[in-house]
């Protein structure tokens, strides 16, 4: 069983940046599709950032030029690193991955945007 923990969350101005955590555990391979999702108050969970099983990387358009995903397979850890934060970027960020067909999700981690 997979299981995933966020850190890095919390609260900047306008302008600011955070860099979220994503570490995966519960398997002795690399996921090959994790990512970020977040969900706003009053909104639909929304895809944010994601590596595909293909290994390609593919942005939310809110996101494009502003954030960036990598990851580190030797620790099974995704991260986004969110530049130039808005306060339209206040959610809880989900952390994502699959596994032989099976959607796993972190508990999620509160990133507020605010002066």
């Amino acid at each position: 069983q997979v299981q995933l923990v966020e850190s890095g969350g919390g609260l900047v101005q306008p302008g600011g940046s955070l860099r979220l955590s994503c570490a995966a555990s519960g398997t002795t391979r690399s996921l090959p599709s994790m990512g970020w999702h977040r969900q706003a108050p009053g909104k639909q969970r929304e895809l944010v950032a994601t590596f595909t099983t293909g290994g390609s990387t593919n942005y939310a358009d809110s996101a494009k030029g502003r954030f960036t995903i990598s990851r580190d397979n030797a620790k099974n850890t995704v991260y986004l690193q969110m530049n130039s934060l808005k306060l339209d970027d206040t959610a809880v960020y989900y952390c994502q991955a699959w596994d032989w067909g099976v959607a796993y999700w972190g508990q999620g981690t509160q990133v507020t945007v605010s002066s």
